[in-house]
């Protein structure tokens, strides 16, 4: 008995012990991925989500001077040392919605927590969003065309003039990054 016990506290234990929380960790947070919401889902969501963005200063103008409008409402973000992101939503252009996407991350490092957010890209030139459209999958990463912020952090909506502006909003939970950099973007084909 005491050799079995003492193996329940050595090294490897930690490791067996690490990899199933991480399991359990992705069961709960990624439940909801094994099925695609329905198109009725995720426009009460986009809605939703709008009318929230409605709310933060400059975001009326911001979605009315875009081309296109990508909402993703309720994206989850999870990790504890591994981690993942995903959610979907709708492109809307002139108020309609066109297409549907989802994104999805994952990353590896020091992180721990788990939050909900509301993602918004907006699209300011018509050639960006054709490219968007075009394109088989899109990486969100920050280059001298993209800003990225959380509402409410003190930057002015209404003096972005970027191509394309990714604004985060309505965080629930805790996790210290907010950052979508190096998330995919992949179109949900229904």
């Amino acid at each position: 008995m005491k050799g079995k016990f003492q193996s329940l506290t050595g090294r490897g234990d930690l490791k067996s012990a690490l990899v199933v929380g991480l399991t359990i960790m992705f069961m709960v947070c990624f439940v909801h991925i094994s099925y695609a919401a329905t198109a009725k889902e995720i426009e009460a969501r986009v809605d939703a989500a709008l009318q929230l963005f409605n709310e933060v200063k400059g975001g009326t103008e911001l979605l009315q001077k875009a081309k296109g409008v990508l909402v993703l409402p309720g994206v989850i973000k999870a990790g504890l040392i591994v981690g993942g992101e995903y959610g979907e939503g709708a492109l809307r252009i002139g108020g309609k919605t066109v297409d549907y996407y989802s994104i999805g991350a994952g990353s590896l490092g020091l992180q721990i927590g788990g939050q909900r957010k509301n993602v918004i890209i907006c699209f300011m030139k018509e050639e960006v969003l054709s490219k968007f459209r075009a394109s088989a999958g899109w990486k969100v990463a920050g280059d001298g065309s993209a800003a990225a912020f959380q509402a409410g952090a003190g930057v002015s909506i209404d003096m972005l003039e970027d191509t394309v502006v990714t604004v985060i909003f309505g965080q629930k939970g805790l996790m210290a990054n907010i950052t979508i950099e190096g998330a995919k973007l992949t179109k949900i084909v229904r």
